[in-house]
């Protein structure tokens, strides 16, 4: 199937197509982080509401298989609702995410209030950045174009990221879903290290947004902290091309190839 996800009910087929650069047996984060997002948005709430944080703990790595699907709305309000998502494979726990929701409601705000306008190359300036060496299957499913820096190189970077290919069979791309599947790339995009001798792949993933991206570029500018005791931490602004809205964090494992 051309698209990454089939859903049937509570069962989830998964494409070859899911696959990232770490096993070729196992998803990239971005795609369990897009059908995260897309379900939490599916469940109903009281008042117009949209996504403000989402928090993504792999549990295990998420594997090339079908995945059974568990919703639950944790608290219900006419302010907030924070509902869990969870998906398992051969019964296995591998994903557990919550999803919180915030009300939607125009405020009449000071002039003043919006957030910091992005002093970077737009898409249309930037250089068009392949990332072949990664070897992801998930990443043919993008385009990238490099702001500063280059995908994948060791060094802060800010790389522009498009998703191309259909994410859920028969539904359209949400802009939630455009920027959590960007900010999963925060390690590659601030890589520390050299991908060709180090492992650095992430154990969970956790996005803020004050407004919702506006348009299908997505904006990371990130960078990586390193500890020498096998772990580490990357971060990323996450912007449009009106300006920033959100910011991404995710815990890495650091290993020796």
């Amino acid at each position: 199937m051309e698209a990454i996800f089939r859903v049937d009910g509570d069962r989830v087929s998964v494409s070859p197509l899911a696959a990232g650069p770490w096993d070729p047996t196992m998803q990239h984060g971005s795609a369990p982080a897009s059908l995260v997002v897309w379900l939490a948005e599916a469940i109903p709430t009281a008042v117009p509401m949209r996504i403000a944080r989402v928090t993504i703990d792999l549990m295990r790595p998420v594997p090339l298989k079908p995945l059974t699907i568990e919703s639950e709305i944790l608290r219900e309000g006419r302010k907030i609702q924070l509902c869990a998502i969870r998906l398992r494979a051969d019964g296995v726990l591998v994903v557990a995410a919550t999803v919180l929701k915030v009300r939607h409601k125009r405020e009449a705000l000071p002039p003043d209030i919006s957030g910091p306008k992005v002093e970077l190359p737009s898409p249309d300036e930037s250089v068009e950045d392949p990332a072949q060496f990664s070897n992801s299957p998930f990443v043919t499913g993008m385009q990238l174009r490099a702001a500063r820096g280059k995908f994948g190189v060791p060094g802060p970077g800010a790389i522009w990221y498009r998703v191309v290919r259909p994410l859920v069979e028969g539904e359209k791309v949400s802009q939630a879903v455009r920027a959590v599947v960007a900010a999963d790339f925060c390690n590659g995009t601030g890589a520390a290290l050299d991908f060709r001798h180090w492992i650095f792949l992430n154990a969970d993933l956790t996005v803020s947004m004050a407004r919702e991206p506006i348009g299908e570029w997505i904006l990371l500018d990130a960078e990586s902290w390193i500890s020498p005791d096998g772990a580490g931490l990357a971060m990323a602004r996450l912007a449009d091309q009106h300006g920033y809205f959100g910011r991404a964090v995710q815990s890495l494992v650091i290993e020796k190839r």
